[in-house]
């Protein structure tokens, strides 16, 4: 068998192998884009995590000088860092629009509540993004030493 016949039996072989890699990395592009737009570090880097592997079976393909598989895979990751970037800001946007001004607005104090002891007012039901309460700035921290 000569190298002319290995090669092209070989080049068989490894271009629909690049271009399942490709449709891997595109897939994977896709999940990045949507765990970006949603804020998710951790999909998101497994996405990419996983689109690194897509990539370089899309490479298979070039062993037959068929370059389009790795063209496609790494637009779709460029792609899906901008779309997944813009969908992010456009969704801040629209949440910030929509909240109700009584959610953002300050609480009233009464009068009778002004003359109260001095306890500081907690909120249980407005918990910051990680579930640690807030606390009023009469309070202290103590740290152990």
């Amino acid at each position: 068998m000569s190298s002319l016949a290995v090669a092209n039996t070989l080049a068989s072989v490894l271009v629909p192998i690049g271009n399942a890699g490709a449709v891997l990395a595109i897939v994977c592009s896709l999940v990045t884009a949507f765990a970006l737009a949603r804020g998710a570090a951790g999909l998101a880097g497994g996405g990419g995590g996983v689109w690194i592997l897509g990539a370089m079976l899309s490479l298979c393909a070039s062993f037959a000088s068929v370059w389009t598989p790795v063209i496609v895979s790494v637009g779709a990751l460029a792609a899906a860092f901008v779309v997944g970037t813009v969908v992010r800001v456009l969704l801040r946007r629209v949440t910030r629009a929509a909240t109700p001004a009584s959610v953002t607005a300050a609480p009233v104090i009464s009068a009778t509540a002004q003359s109260a002891p001095a306890e500081p007012a907690r909120h249980d039901s407005a918990l910051p993004v990680r579930g640690i309460q807030t606390r009023a700035i009469t309070e202290t921290v103590r740290v152990a030493s």
